[in-house]
């Protein structure tokens, strides 16, 4: 039975070949999304290891955090960007869940993360998720709490404000832009719980804090946050 499994999966595979998601040249099984080289080659920060690390310096004197993190460096060009574009922009989800996941496990191995509560994606727009799909951030807690075994809310903290594009923005200017975008739906629900506030990147933090900001407003709250990437050192 399993040299015949092993024959189809090779024909499978002759016609319709299952590629390493970040070079495009290695023939993988279905189950894999990487090939060993791609996987060598992702770009750890370890910041999950360490307090004061650089995304925590981030929110001294905005919001006041526990912990922050964000697992991949990435830089214009190379393969990670390419993995975070197919994911969030072509919904290749398994990506997200894949380097979600990874992101989860290192942040439990760390030990800095066993006290959360609930994990809470970054809210986009209603009409832009309607629009892309998805969420990519909701994705990415999906395959956190694969890892972690953290339960996550999605419809608690929502998006009630539309906002342009940060990335050709000034720092003050995605302050501008984000205020009072974000509200808590249920409080009850946050009240003197631990919560880990997720997105896919970071680089100035605005949009971060302003939802942050809303989450600690209710009562015993408590925030962690985390995202896959952040720009090359």
């Amino acid at each position: 039975m399993s040299s015949l499994k092993t024959i189809f999966q090779s024909t499978t595979n002759l016609f319709f070949p299952h590629l390493c998601n970040g070079c495009g040249s290695d023939t993988l099984t279905t189950k894999e999304i990487l090939c060993n080289d791609c996987i060598n080659n992702l770009t750890h920060t370890e910041f999950e290891k360490h307090p004061n690390n650089p995304i925590e310096k981030i929110f001294i004197g905005r919001v006041p955090i526990q912990a922050a993190h964000s697992q991949f460096y990435f830089s214009k060009g190379e393969m990670l960007q390419n993995l975070i574009h197919d994911f969030k922009y072509k919904g290749n989800l398994e990506i997200g869940l894949y380097l979600s996941q990874i992101m989860g496990t290192k942040m439990l191995e760390s030990n800095r993360y066993n006290a959360i509560d609930y994990l809470i994606p970054l809210p986009l727009f209603a009409e832009k998720e309607f629009k892309r799909g998805f969420n990519q951030a909701a994705v990415i807690c999906d395959g956190i709490a694969l890892a972690m075994n953290v339960k996550v809310l999605k419809n608690v903290v929502t998006r009630i404000k539309f906002t342009e594009t940060q990335t050709k923005k000034h720092r003050t200017e995605r302050w501008d832009n984000v205020a009072e975008s974000f509200t808590v739906e249920d409080k009850k629900i946050l009240e003197n719980k631990h919560v880990l506030l997720v997105d896919d990147v970071i680089t100035t933090g605005a949009t971060l804090d302003a939802c942050a900001q809303k989450i600690i407003a209710v009562t015993g709250t408590k925030i962690s946050i985390a995202t896959l990437t952040t720009a090359s050192k």
